[in-house]
């Protein structure tokens, strides 16, 4: 019996981490690791919504550079620090400005390093952590939840800090662990509880060399180094490239997962 090489051959299998019929909202994506997820997204063939505050110049630029290269994008404007009614209007706004919603990424969070933050009282730096970083991350977490299990399906995923829970001296290393940790055991149960239709993860970014890496001095470029066991700075791309596997059809099998992407750091 002849059989063909064709009648032989596995069916076509999509490109891995492909993201071709999806729309995604990526929350704080005009500069730095968000703007690097919402392109990653777009290469991988998602529509991609980009989210600011204030960045409305840079977050356009995002949108045009998603556009060229053959995709849908829009921009959403929004506080993230507003009250539950706004933040339930803002998910509402974002998930339908492209005519529905496959994947959602609360990158947005406070810059108390190089931001107008970074001045602020340790009581303030706190207030406003916790109401963009942790309540932000759960309310619209829970708010596009909801939509998700409606419609039968759809993917979170949140931002934590590699460092959150093995710590790091210092006011902004007391915050962030603060912060961060409540996102990430946050997402842990939200896991739970929206499985199995909704898949829930988080990245727990390293030494990522974003605005404030860019200008930090000698001694915390070598702390880097010294402690990272590939010997070098993570870029947002790196993060980038995570996140658009987490979200693909590829990590159907993993959810309630904090994953570091820190070059190997343990300490």
């Amino acid at each position: 019996m002849n059989v063909s090489a064709n009648t032989l051959a596995e069916p076509a299998r999509a490109p891995f981490g492909d993201l071709t019929g999806c729309v995604a909202v990526v929350t704080g994506s005009s500069t730095g690791i968000g703007r690097a997820i919402a392109l990653e997204f777009a290469a991988a063939g998602a529509d991609v919504v980009v989210h600011c505050r204030t960045s409305v110049a840079a977050a356009r630029d995002v949108v045009a550079s998603i556009q060229a290269m053959g995709r849908r994008s829009e921009l959403v404007v929004a506080d993230i620090s507003a009250g539950e009614h706004e933040l339930e209007s803002f998910v509402a706004q974002a998930a339908n400005v492209l005519g529905g919603c496959h994947i959602w990424v609360n990158n947005a969070g406070v810059d108390l390093l190089t931001g107008d933050a970074a001045g602020l009282g340790i009581d303030d730096k706190l207030r406003l952590l916790f109401d963009v970083d942790v309540r932000g991350s759960v309310l619209l977490s829970r708010a596009i939840g909801r939509r998700f299990v409606e419609q039968g399906g759809g993917v979170i995923l949140n931002i934590g800090w590699d460092q959150a829970d093995r710590g790091m001296e210092g006011d902004s290393g007391e915050l962030f662990a603060a912060s961060k940790s409540a996102v990430m055991g946050f997402t842990r149960s939200l896991a739970l509880s929206l499985a199995p239709t909704v898949r829930v993860n988080c990245i727990a970014a390293g030494w990522i060399r974003t605005a404030w890496g860019e200008q930090a001095g000698d001694a915390w470029q070598a702390r880097v180094l010294r402690e990272t066991p590939l010997g070098r700075w993570g870029m947002p791309d790196d993060i980038a490239r995570a996140a658009r596997f987490l979200v693909s059809p590829d990590a159907s099998y993993i959810t309630g997962q904090v994953i570091n992407i820190n070059g190997g750091a343990i300490r």
